[in-house]
């Protein structure tokens, strides 16, 4: 066991509990996770995870959607909630002296909701809204068909957000039933941070009644697909999306996919921003990523240029990570692994950034904190990047090129090759 301030009980009827000690701190992180998310769902359910998450804060059955957002101000924190491919997450921040009360709230939402019927009919239209600005941003409409062609008729495929064709169908019926389906004791993570006793917290939980309820949910192995996608849109930007396999969330080789994300694409110090930007001057921002489910995952890069320089940023882009996979310095080693020293330890001062840190506990059988993680990233060595980095990088990719019809029209032939 490790002397970490990290603690875990599995409450009997209940679900697992997980705190950070943060003694020092004047506020406490509360959050409920629910092991469910988009990937979950059929495809007659496209969207439903995200509007439950919506409806949650509509009304329970001791509060209406005013009571509860008033009692909700009224804490001074704030609370959210967001919906990933296999997360939901309800949580909020406070001070420490109201966090029972903060939790009683949050507790009642996610398991005493009563999704209004005229509720539901209006925030349809908010999604519908969301759903809309989408749409209206290039480089989100182009990274959600980028993800539909690399996850092809599978539930990874399709975004969070849903579809509107099976929302304007979907009924206070379906997510009642999609609720009582997947919100019960065993699919839960009650995690807290802060200024807040372990043990204090299990008693309040303790006095729940918990839903035992519900189905054993099976994910189907994710099958990622590469080659060339084309889409046409008319606009000012072009823009270039490039996916290569990544890691699972629980991957042992995390330190050493961070670092090598870090170097490549993860500040103004990394391959891809000098190549890109500073020495070509081929787009605003270029960047890299890693995202993460419980069996898979991607090692995506994306940039917008100019249409007329689309082919030559798409050049530069294929160069440098064939660079990147043959020359990596001693120095760039050292300097990504101090970002990200920086960036873990930063994290350390927040009560929330350590209570969503908790969260992944559905797929570790041990939560670690920030400080463990900074340790295990300064022993990655240099055969450990280059190996990793040559595996993933040689592997099939998917690469996708927005822009307009006939830009798309006289590239295609040197995007193609």
């Amino acid at each position: 066991m490790h002397d970490f301030p990290i603690r875990e009980t599995q409450l009997t009827n209940g679900p697992l509990v997980v705190t950070h000690a943060m003694p020092e701190s004047q506020s406490v992180a509360l959050g409920i996770f629910i092991n469910t998310g988009s990937r979950d769902e059929t495809a007659a359910e496209a969207g439903i995870s995200h509007a439950l998450e919506h409806m949650l804060f509509k009304g329970t059955r001791h509060h209406d959607v005013h009571a509860l957002s008033e009692l909700l101000d009224g804490l001074g924190g704030n609370a959210n909630a967001f919906t990933a491919r296999e997360r939901t997450c309800f949580h909020i921040r406070v001070l420490h002296e109201d966090w029972p009360e903060a939790l009683a709230l949050l507790s009642e939402m996610v398991l005493h909701s009563t999704v209004p019927e005229e509720e539901w009919g209006r925030e349809k239209e908010v999604i519908f809204s969301e759903m809309a600005m989408v749409e209206d941003a290039p480089d989100e409409w182009v990274m959600d068909e980028h993800i539909r062609a690399l996850y092809p008729g599978q539930s990874l495929g399709v975004p969070t957000i849903g579809t509107r064709d099976v929302l304007e169908a979907m009924g206070r019926g379906d997510l009642m039933e999609y609720h009582r389906r997947h919100y019960h004791a065993s699919r839960l993570i009650v995690a807290a941070a802060g200024r807040i006793e372990h043990d204090a917290l299990l008693e309040a939980l303790s006095a729940i009644d918990w839903p035992q309820t519900g189905e054993a949910v099976a994910r189907p192995a994710a099958e990622m697909t590469g080659g060339i996608q084309m889409l046409p849109r008319a606009g000012e930007q072009a823009h270039l999306v490039m996916s290569y396999p990544g890691m699972a969330a629980a991957s042992a080789d995390r330190p050493v996919a961070w670092l090598a994300n870090q170097m490549l694409g993860g500040g103004m110090s990394s391959r891809l921003f000098r190549e890109v930007r500073e020495k070509l001057g081929l787009a605003y921002s270029v960047a890299s990523c890693l995202s993460s489910v419980s069996d898979t995952g991607t090692w995506t890069i994306g940039c917008s240029t100019d249409p007329a320089r689309l082919v030559e940023c798409a050049k530069v882009v294929r160069r440098t990570l064939v660079q990147f996979r043959h020359d990596l310095s001693a120095g760039e080693i050292e300097r990504g692994k101090r970002q990200l020293e920086v960036q873990f330890r930063m994290a350390m001062d927040s009560v929330e950034g350590n209570m969503l840190n908790l969260g992944a506990r559905f797929d570790d059988a041990e939560v670690l904190p920030q400080s463990a993680w900074v340790s295990r990233i300064r022993d990655v060595t240099m055969d450990q990047l280059q190996m990793w980095i040559e595996a993933h990088l040689s592997a099939p990719c998917l690469q996708t090129f927005s822009a307009p019809e006939a830009v798309l029209a006289r590239a295609e032939g040197d995007l193609q090759a």
